[in-house]
């Protein structure tokens, strides 16, 4: 979540008055994440998140997001779910961008990983993919290999400036990528960004998953991925084999992986970390001077991909062989 575009109190009085959640009480910027203008929003009927879509957001692909929310709501996935105008439409305009409402989820992220988080994301992960089964919508991955090579050309030319040799290692590691990325592996829904500040906790419980902006249909597998990366390293970047082993465990007490997936699953967090590492060094790079966002350092996930680069075996995320 960010602030790229200013809301007026005028500007916010008439969107609200399309909406039949009272007088607003106070309105604030978040300033955590990257790619879209989010708001929190108090009214004397509630909390909301109020988004406007800009940047990598198609307007298009919206319909998809807010549509998967309620399905996913619907099928008892704690998330947010859509605010309807008093028109029945979710989704208006505001400060000329895409905007919605979506209800607030009570909770805070964890700021220090512990492994019981790990193991109950695992599970609230699986349970997403098996309620998102029945998902019709499809939306294919912007963001998965095919979109890799196009943000290191707009971004090789800082690369070695963040890091030396850098430009050649990514252009190394993506020839591997694209020559050996699976097309096979079980698809559907997947959350594709469901970092610890995407997940939300009350006292000892997952209260919630949030931040659906990235949603599309891929790999189930490559969403376990991701979220190993996100989860299973310190902050020294060491990477935590039992955090790994409860993540993975728990996902497959809810949905169990085929041989294929736990084969592929070394290769798609590489391909997890390259992502991530393309996307935040395009974003070190482009980011608007004087936007209220939070950069994150790419450097990370080169940390990151170094690692899995080792791995060869499932067996070192803690998944037997099949």
């Amino acid at each position: 979540m960010a602030v790229y575009t200013e809301v007026s109190d005028e500007d916010l009085a008439a969107f609200a008055a399309l909406y039949d959640i009272g007088q607003v009480q106070s309105f604030k910027g978040i300033a955590e994440g990257v790619e879209n203008s989010n708001f929190l929003l108090e009214t004397e009927k509630d909390r909301y998140i109020l988004t406007l879509y800009e940047r990598r957001t198609k307007p298009e692909d919206l319909p998809f997001f807010l549509g998967l929310m309620e399905h996913l709501a619907d099928k008892g996935i704690a998330c947010p779910t859509p605010i309807h105008a008093r028109d029945g439409q979710s989704l208006k305009n505001l400060c000329g961008k895409p905007a919605a409402m979506v209800s607030f989820l009570k909770g805070i992220s964890a700021r220090s990983i512990k492994p019981w988080h790990c193991q109950a994301l695992g599970q609230a992960l699986a349970s997403l993919h098996l309620a998102g089964s029945d998902f019709k919508t499809q939306r294919p991955n912007a963001l998965s290999v095919s979109g890799w090579r196009p943000l290191f050309e707009a971004s090789r030319h800082g690369a070695d400036e963040l890091a030396p040799g850098l430009e050649a290692l990514i252009a190394l590691e993506l020839d591997r990528l694209e020559s050996e990325w699976p097309q096979d592996l079980p698809r559907g829904v997947i959350h594709a960004d469901l970092f610890p500040d995407n997940v939300f906790f009350l006292g000892d419980a997952l209260s919630g998953l949030i931040d659906f902006y990235f949603a599309c249909t891929d790999f189930l597998a490559y969403d376990i991925a991701i979220c190993v990366n996100a989860w299973c390293f310190e902050k020294d970047l060491s990477f935590n084999a039992t955090k790994a082993r409860l993540l993975l465990g728990a996902y497959e007490k809810v949905r169990r992986l085929d041989d294929a997936e736990v084969a592929m699953l070394p290769l798609l967090c590489r391909g997890a970390a390259m992502r991530f590492l393309l996307t935040r060094l395009y974003d070190w790079l482009h980011t608007p001077a004087g936007a209220f966002v939070t950069r994150k350092d790419p450097r990370e996930y080169l940390k990151k991909l170094r690692f899995h680069q080792e791995v060869k075996r499932a067996e070192a995320y803690g998944l037997n062989a099949r």
